[in-house]
């Protein structure tokens, strides 16, 4: 389970960003003429994100056994006013927006120089239950990933050598690999070398992210021809499993991934939880990677 300490340090993260962004919030809302009343939720806004994102590091499969047997009967001291099952989950689509802020403003990592790229299928239901799922009808779409065929979504993210999530970006499952890097959204802030799988091999991808600062570096299908690549890039090439342990974390651990949804919010509310529970882990997967001089003056690597 988790501890009171790491409770209260989500508590206080979330808090003081809500302490920003709620006047800030309530200052640019436009107005229809209409009175309507100011009512004082029983719950504050940090309190709902909390809840939310301490239940992705619980350990438990299902937020209403969670929130039902966990939190209103062992933690009346942290959250000594709850509100119903229902009531919350109302609560907790309501507050997506700033959960998604959160993610964005307060809980990524640096860029090192040293980032990987890659995508992950989140399912959303079984393949033989694809035709008869309503909940996303009309959203989620039928890709093929390297595990064969799935219905739902691509999580991509770009992380670095810490293991810290740089940026990350959501789209439907039929979407390339290479959309998003394309768009350049994602890209804000990266600088460097981006190290990616063989599925983002593109000629004209590579040259756009040259001319905007940053080297794509890739491996080689087996009927290409060979590419000089130093030393260097053949090594952090091979670390790439990096962000295969952190996409496995995500989904084993945060819980990223369940065919339980019951709406698209929830859906998003849960896979953002997911992302922000991730970077409150204090152990993450990293690589170490140190440039030295050797006797003969030239550079030595140790990963």
């Amino acid at each position: 389970m988790i501890s009171n300490d790491k409770v209260t340090e989500i508590f206080f993260a979330i808090d003081e960003f809500c302490k920003v962004f709620e006047p800030a919030f309530t200052q640019k809302l436009l107005e229809d003429g209409k009175k309507h009343r100011k009512r004082v939720f029983k719950m504050s806004m940090s309190e709902i994100l909390t809840i939310t994102i301490i239940f992705q590091l619980s350990g438990h499969r299902t937020f209403k056994h969670f929130y039902l047997f966990y939190v209103q009967k062992h933690m009346k001291s942290e959250f000594p006013a709850t509100v119903s099952y229902n009531r919350f989950t109302e609560l907790m689509q309501a507050n997506m927006l700033p959960l998604v802020l959160f993610m964005k403003t307060c809980c990524l990592g640096d860029c090192t120089g040293i980032s990987f790229v890659d995508s992950t299928p989140v399912r959303v239901c079984k393949n033989k239950r694809i035709s008869s799922n309503k909940v996303f009808e009309g959203i989620a779409t039928t890709g093929k990933s390297t595990m064969g065929w799935f219905h739902g979504f691509k999580l991509h993210i770009i992380v670095n050598d810490k293991g810290e999530i740089l940026n990350f970006v959501i789209t439907q499952g039929n979407v390339d690999d290479r959309e998003p890097l394309k768009e350049g959204n994602i890209l804000n802030r990266i600088f460097g070398s981006l190290y990616a799988d063989k599925g983002y091999i593109s000629k004209n991808l590579a040259a756009m992210l040259f001319d905007d600062g940053l080297h794509l570096v890739t491996g080689i299908r087996n009927n290409m021809k060979n590419v000089l690549m130093t030393m260097r890039d053949k090594i952090l090439l091979r670390k790439r499993s990096i962000i295969e342990t952190i996409n496995d974390q995500l989904k084993n651990i945060c819980h990223a991934e369940h065919s339980r949804h019951r709406s698209f919010g929830n859906f998003i509310t849960n896979l953002v939880a997911s992302l922000i529970a991730y970077s409150f882990q204090e152990k993450k997967p990293g690589i170490k990677f140190e440039e030295q001089p050797n006797a003969g003056g030239q550079l030595a690597l140790f990963c």
